[in-house]
């Protein structure tokens, strides 16, 4: 490759990497500027119960582990769809929790900051997910990977929503119930 051809790919590496972030940040912006009751309107309902069961199977590792076969965790996680769901919703998330600092300003601090760890990994999840679906749906390999993706995303979700809640609990207890029936 010669000099002009490593400048053009860095330059286009470097500007997509700059699009990504101002489109991020211009998202973060219109979400925090949303009425709370919005916000939670913005939530897309998930089969919690599927999220869970995969979760909780990643998260405690019990005797016979191989329990969940991958077709059954992408079902039970809504496929394609789900995991849509869950990057939108945790992103809808992290506003609520930086939300709760009205109310609860060290607790709802720390707790954010956490949700944002988890929303990381969740995003991770995803696009790894995503990217496994390309040579699955080619060459129909890779398929392997996948359930690993999306436990990881699952357990990442499980985590968001279940911190989301305990700090509406313990914050604010009148919207609480809301919220947990947007959930």
């Amino acid at each position: 490759m010669t000099t002009e051809q490593s400048i053009f790919v860095f330059g286009v590496l470097l500007c997509g990497f700059a699009g990504t972030v101002i489109v991020n940040w211009r998202s973060s912006r219109k979400q925090s500027r949303r009425d709370w009751r919005d916000l939670v309107a913005g939530l897309q309902k998930m089969d919690f119960a599927g999220v869970s069961t995969v979760a909780v199977d990643y998260l405690s590792p019990h005797r016979g582990q191989l329990e969940l076969e991958p077709d059954r965790i992408w079902k039970l996680l809504g496929g394609y769809e789900g995991l849509r769901k869950m990057r939108e919703n945790a992103e809808i998330m992290l506003v609520l929790a930086a939300y709760a600092q009205q109310w609860n300003f060290e607790e709802a601090t720390i707790v954010t900051e956490r949700m944002r760890h988890d929303a990381v990994t969740l995003r991770r999840a995803v696009r790894s997910a995503e990217l496994s679906l390309i040579p699955a749906a080619l060459f129909g390999r890779c398929w392997f990977t996948l359930p690993f993706y999306a436990q990881e995303a699952s357990c990442a979700y499980y985590l968001m929503r279940q911190r989301l809640l305990s700090l509406y609990e313990v914050s604010h207890e009148g919207r609480y119930p809301i919220l947990a029936t947007a959930l």
